[in-house]
């Protein structure tokens, strides 16, 4: 099999297509419909979505939910100074402001945490870090991309203090602070099981409307819960696509969801992470009940067993999520849509436009 580098997906886009800002309306975004077989696309409106499902499909969707998992908060530690031969020490205070975001629990009490930390270069093991009058952490480790692996202590549940003085984790490309509207709109209104550190952005496009017309569609619509962590926010380290490695999420999914899934026709996943979990399940045989952890990663040669269609936003250039809708459109077609999606001003990432994949 050839060699697929890195450099295969990658495009030009203009800065100011990155969205900023989420629509007033949900349903309003447009949508991007790829004709895989063909290699051909149409441009729609995501309100359109429902018109292109039938009776026998099931629409899979992610109900993992965000918890505000960015953190300020500042250095806690006191170092000493010797000035002088002779003299006793001198105790400089370098206290200063640090940003976690935290990514992925590390402990079954779920109070130790693989984080990315700001500024990174100076927090060292063993430092600990002070976040208002409820919480507190100490640096434990660190990882091999600069992570760092922080156990907390907290006055109260952990996740409630988190809820109390947490950020909204909007991604690196928005540049500007999360404010109070982004605690609900960076979040799919079928968000239920916490634990995501970003949005599974297709869902966002969702509303209760639309989901009743997908209903009224005769499809079914089944849940399946995929934990977003560090690998969503990691860029590719290598050269080489086949040399990258995931971090590994958490999914779950239950009896009734399954068997939903099983008896579908098509199985249109909205989003990467409900395309992921169900090609994970998909190799395990016939799709069942699991819970348990996903490292996948899915470039083109992949096989898919388990997804018909796909929902997807525009994704970074170079990036693992790039190449997931590549191995499932083709990369060809993929590029030359996204070129496409440039040229006619869509809006893009994750408060963006949308693709439609068939």
């Amino acid at each position: 099999m050839a060699v697929v580098r890195v450099s295969e997906f990658d495009y030009t886009l203009p800065e100011e297509l990155i969205a900023q800002e989420p629509l007033a309306d949900r349903a309003a975004s447009r949508m991007l419909v790829l004709y895989r077989g063909a290699g051909r696309w149409e441009d729609r409106e995501f309100i359109e979505f429902p018109e292109f499902l039938r009776a026998g499909d099931c629409l899979v969707l992610n109900n993992s939910r965000v918890f505000p998992s960015r953190l300020f908060g500042r250095r806690a530690g006191m170092y000493s100074l010797r000035v002088g031969k002779n003299n006793p020490k001198r105790w400089q205070n370098l206290s200063g402001r640090v940003e976690v975001f935290l990514t992925r629990p590390v402990s079954d009490d779920r109070k130790t945490w693989e984080a990315l930390v700001r500024p990174g270069r100076k927090m060292r093991t063993g430092e600990r870090i002070q976040f208002g009058d409820t919480l507190h952490g100490e640096i434990t480790g660190r990882g091999e991309f600069g992570e760092r692996t922080i156990r907390f202590e907290c006055q109260g549940e952990f996740f409630d203090v988190l809820e109390a003085i947490g950020h909204v984790p909007l991604p690196p490309y928005i540049r500007r602070p999360d404010r109070p509207a982004d605690r609900e709109r960076y979040q799919t209104v079928f968000a239920a099981e916490r634990g995501s550190v970003a949005a599974p952005t297709a869902g966002l496009h969702f509303t209760g409307e639309v989901l009743e017309r997908c209903r009224a569609a005769d499809a079914e619509i089944a849940y399946v819960t995929l934990h977003v962590g560090l690998g969503t926010f990691q860029p590719l380290h290598t050269d080489v696509v086949e040399e990258a490695h995931l971090h590994s999420e958490h999914f779950e999914l239950d009896d009734a969801n399954a068997a939903r899934i099983r008896g579908a026709a098509r199985r249109i996943a909205v989003g990467t992470t409900s395309a992921r979990t169900l090609e994970t399940l998909a190799r395990r045989g016939p799709v069942e009940a699991s819970a348990g952890e996903t490292d996948i990663f899915i470039y083109p040669g992949f096989e898919f067993h388990a997804v018909d269609a796909l929902l997807t936003n525009f994704h970074l250039p170079k990036s693992t999520l790039l190449a997931l809708v590549a191995s499932f459109a083709g990369k060809e077609n993929i590029l030359a849509a996204y070129r496409h999606a440039v040229q006619e001003r869509y809006r893009f990432y994750s408060y963006g436009d949308c693709m439609l994949i068939r």
